[in-house]
């Protein structure tokens, strides 16, 4: 097949086979070529990948009934079973689905990619598409790292990827109450420039932002980078409507309600298994008139996490708290070229009204000097803020050299955070060292709560002669130590089809049926992202 050109509207897909756009991949520089090798004592060696002319689809699968009923819901021109369509849509962007791309596996390509336009067309599809037995993936962004919009048909003969890039509006803004009812497939650069023109802003910034949607934020329960003061995604929830092929939900009246347990809840997070988000109507706040960033190293990482404990307990909220591990304080340094941060490198932003921030920083200033921090100023920050989204492409890089580099989340409480962190690093470390050559594993904390915090691990190996079998015996074995430690098998990523061994361990057998049940009324045949989050009986 040719190289894939699928466009609509203004969405730009993102690389058939690396992260983003393929204007802005890079390669490694030699200075990180050589220090990489010689961290992991191997030289690297070209791992270039296929070309797309190189790529054989299979024939599409999709019934001609369910074609023409489809059709005459979207119109032909909407009912894409080109490849170039079909091979945008298999699968996200974990190193896993990016190693298969790379060595030309598309054999779980859709048959068809669909582009409604509103909310009636998605209930229509899903109801033909249970009426002729396809399976259905919704596609948001396609950012994906756990398997999320992996095309997995289960037991159905055919599968379509249901792309919601054409419900792109801003429906609705309450400059009252603050709030604005976003249409679920807008892109988060769009959805803040429609936002700004009313002075408001969401304050979702999670690495994945340049391509993630809000429909894709809800349906994962995502935390953005400045989750310490915007709060979570789901918390900036009031209101969600939802296709289902038993028909549509609408959810969320008011800022508070008594009126029974909270369904809004169980959509959150359903990851597509349980019906389409197509609209959401958010919680927004001001855009901020002034904002404060300031870098801070402590002595070793145990001393740090301390101090961000403090900080989160301490009732004063900065926008961005984030503390890298004395590994990662490293090799980023050595990545930007900047001197070297001694210690651990923390990172504090704060953002309000103007005359306001000033003194929150210094409340959060006294707390951090008070448990050993050293103040550094902000050019860290700004190199930080300036690098934020281009991990992804480093990632790419290190891939395209030979080199297999993946990064994984969990969370858990201030008192277990140690035992955790030091049990997945362990994990890591036994199921990928080479010839007596550890990989490197960083870790950091970039999401902060009175109770506790998340912890995100990168890890760079050698990649071996099958990359995609030592990640995933990897991925197990620091997946079975997170839930031995009793911590949560993902903070911000979702479940999707990596994370499902872990569920029943995450929710227990009865949550479970419950999650079953809930599925068998508003999917009772089975259509809506078979594979992901809750899992078959055995």
């Amino acid at each position: 097949m040719t190289e894939p050109t699928h466009r609509v509207g203004a969405n730009t897909d993102m690389s058939w086979n690396a992260w983003g756009d393929p204007a802005q991949a890079t390669s490694l520089p030699e200075s990180v070529r050589g220090l990489v090798g010689e961290v992991l004592g191997a030289p690297l060696r070209p791992s270039p990948g296929v070309e797309a002319e190189e790529l054989v689809l299979p024939p599409c699968a999709l019934p001609d009934a369910a074609r023409t009923a489809l059709e005459s819901v979207l119109g032909a021109e909407h009912v894409r079973t080109d490849d170039g369509a079909r091979v945008l849509h298999t699968g996200g962007k974990s190193t896993p689905d990016l190693l298969r791309r790379r060595a030309g596996d598309v054999e779980a390509a859709p048959d068809a990619v669909l582009l409604p336009a509103d909310h009636a067309e998605v209930e229509a599809v899903l109801r033909a598409c249970a009426e002729h037995a396809v399976a259905v993936v919704p596609f948001g962004g396609g950012t994906s790292v756990v398997g999320g919009v992996e095309p997995l048909r289960g037991r159905f003969g055919a599968l379509v990827a249901l792309d919601l890039r054409r419900l792109d509006r801003l429906v609705d803004v309450d400059d009252v109450a603050r709030t604005a009812t976003l249409q679920a497939g807008l892109r988060t650069p769009r959805a803040e420039e429609l936002l700004a023109a009313h002075g408001l802003t969401l304050g979702h910034q999670p690495q994945s932002y340049e391509y993630a949607t809000i429909g894709g934020y809800a349906a994962t329960r995502s935390s953005g980078q400045s989750s310490a003061g915007y709060g979570r995604f789901e918390a900036m929830v009031l209101s969600l409507r939802v296709a289902t092929p038993s028909g549509t939900l609408d959810l969320g009246r008011s800022p508070g309600s008594a009126a029974g347990p909270d369904l809004r809840q169980l959509l959150l997070g359903s990851e597509g298994t349980l019906g389409v988000i197509t609209e959401v109507t958010l919680r927004v706040r001001p855009r901020p008139a002034e904002q404060l960033d300031e870098a801070w190293s402590f002595p070793d990482f145990a001393t740090g996490t301390a101090a961000l404990r403090a900080v989160a307990q301490s009732g004063v909220r900065p926008t961005l708290v984030r503390l890298s591990d004395e590994t990662e304080t490293f090799v980023n340094s050595a990545l930007s070229g900047e001197e070297a941060v001694p210690g651990c490198l923390a990172v504090i932003a704060h953002e309000g009204e103007a005359g306001q921030v000033a003194a929150l920083r210094e409340l959060t200033a006294a707390t951090l000097r008070a448990a050993g921090g050293t103040e550094l100023g902000t050019e860290p920050v700004a190199h930080w803020r300036h690098s934020r989204y281009s991990g992804p492409y480093l990632r790419d890089a290190l891939l395209g050299a030979g080199v297999l580099a993946e990064t994984l989340e969990t969370a858990t409480t201030w008192s277990n955070l140690p035992k955790l962190r030091q049990a997945v690093t362990e994990a890591l470390t036994g199921t990928l060292t080479t010839d007596g050559k550890p990989p490197v594993v960083n870790c950091h904390i970039s999401h902060v709560y009175p109770e506790g915090a998340s912890l995100y691990f990168t890890v760079v190996a050698a990649a071996g002669d099958d990359p995609l079998a030592r990640w995933l015996r990897a991925k197990r074995s620091a997946g079975d130590a997170i839930a031995a430690c009793g911590a949560t098998i993902s903070h911000h990523h979702a479940v999707g089809a990596d994370h499902l061994p872990w569920m029943e361990a995450e929710i227990g057998g009865l949550g479970l049926e419950v999650l079953r049940a809930v599925k068998g009324v508003l999917d009772p045949t089975g259509i809506l992202n078979p594979g992901k989050l809750i899992p078959e009986r055995p």
